[in-house]
């Protein structure tokens, strides 16, 4: 019988070197190609596969990582480029069940390639100037939490391993 899958849940207070934070950096860069790796050879009938009962799909996990990371792409640029902005929220679970949770899943992938290598040279860039821009924030208007540079680093280097787990014990369990 396989285990349970039982995942870390991410760690906002976690304290974080620069070192650290450029690792963080490169898994997010590689991301696409351990994801890759994972869905290559997924057959059709597996795309409908979930994890846990009543969870998203592997497909839906793969839009959802699209969607997911575009929102972080964005958040990253409003962090950079302006003073005191705001976090737009979005209601994950809709969107992962909308209407182009259906499409196949390449599109979603062709986003993550390309979106992963334009948003870690970006990152890399603003590791040039850590000291100003890792504390820059931004703050979500249903929690209130101040999210920094480095909190959004560390929340998506987090969040692509955490998918990719889901997406690799939803194979395994339903084999």
């Amino acid at each position: 019988m396989i285990e349970p899958l039982n995942l870390p849940k991410f760690d906002w207070d976690a304290p974080t070197s620069l070192g650290e934070l450029l690792n963080h950096v490169l898994e997010i860069q590689h991301f696409p190609l351990e994801l890759a790796k994972v869905i290559s050879n997924i057959q059709d009938s597996q795309w409908e596969l979930s994890y846990r009962e009543g969870g998203w799909s592997i497909k839906q996990i793969v839009h959802h990582l699209a969607d997911a990371h575009m929102n972080a792409y964005v958040r990253t640029k409003h962090i950079i480029t302006q003073d005191q902005s705001q976090i737009q929220p979005y209601d994950e679970n809709a969107w992962a069940t909308s209407l182009d949770s259906d499409f196949h899943h390449e599109a979603s992938y062709l986003i993550l390639l390309g979106l992963h290598q334009k948003w870690s040279l970006l990152l890399l860039e603003s590791l040039k100037d850590a000291a100003n821009q890792l504390v820059k924030t931004l703050k979500h208007p249903e929690t209130g939490r101040q999210v920094s540079l480095s909190d959004l680093i560390r929340l998506y280097a987090w969040h692509g391993t955490h998918h990719l787990e889901q997406i690799k014990y939803a194979l395994i369990a339903n084999n």
